[in-house]
């Protein structure tokens, strides 16, 4: 891997990107309005809106960009610009660092905005510092980036990729803790819930959520979260197919 490749990658996809602005906007503006949305809902019971918040913060980054990051490389390859892109001197590691750093600053961005959102307009009631909530939100995206980047190489076509959120985000979702402590949950889906990197995003929400200074759990949890994001980030560059077949 060369920087100046993956930054020349970078460049390229955010170039593009930017050409498209209602795909901007979607990507920055509906986490804000969905956390809008919950909290009116919870408008009778401000308590249930800071626990599920805080959870949402971390959820939503995830999902969004694992949907505009899959769908993306998908075109890529589909059009024949990746495999373009592959004959040259560009490595897969160079190609998957530069998608990972173009929405990697996205992510920075959304993650910013729906945490502002969240703590200064909904004024989300939480015990640690604005600063931890972004930094567990922001390393979320990235992973949802990571996870994206890898379910691409085993998609055909959009709608493959779209089939992919029930397969591998959804049942994350359900086990992370959001809708029932993973610790009252039946033996089998604790375990599985143990194993699944939402569950650590989930936590690490709470921790800031209950505790004003960085506790050894959240650090924990940041970690795990960071680490899982660069593991799929190898086994991405290792799957990566310069066509659908």
């Amino acid at each position: 891997m060369k920087p100046a490749r993956t930054l020349a990658t970078a460049r390229r996809v955010l170039r593009q990107l930017g050409h498209d602005h209602r795909t901007i906007a979607l990507l920055l503006f509906v986490p804000v309005l969905l956390l809008v949305l919950l909290y009116y809902v919870f408008d009778a019971d401000r308590r249930a809106f800071d626990g599920i918040g805080a959870s949402l913060l971390g959820i939503f980054p995830l999902v969004t960009m694992f949907l505009v990051t899959s769908i993306a490389t998908l075109r890529e390859r589909t059009s024949g610009t990746l495999e373009r892109l592959l004959s040259m001197p560009l490595g897969k590691g160079d190609l998957i660092a530069g998608y990972a750093l173009a929405f990697g600053v996205l992510a920075v961005v959304q993650a910013s905005i729906a945490t502002g959102v969240a703590v200064w307009l909904l004024d989300l009631d939480f015990a640690g510092s604005p600063g931890m909530l972004l930094l567990i939100a922001l390393l979320d995206a990235i992973l949802g980036t990571a996870l994206g980047l890898f379910v691409s190489a085993f998609a055909a076509s959009e709608f493959q990729v779209v089939q992919f959120m029930p397969a591998i985000v959804f049942p994350q979702i359900l086990l992370c803790g959001l809708f029932a402590p993973r610790d009252t949950m039946q033996p089998v889906l604790e375990y599985i819930s143990d194993v699944l990197p939402m569950s650590y995003a989930v936590d690490g929400m709470n921790e800031v959520l209950q505790h004003s200074d960085p506790t050894g759990d959240f650090v924990r949890d940041a970690c795990i979260v960071a680490g899982s994001a660069v593991l799929v980030l190898f086994v991405g560059a290792a799957t990566l197919r310069r066509r659908t077949q």
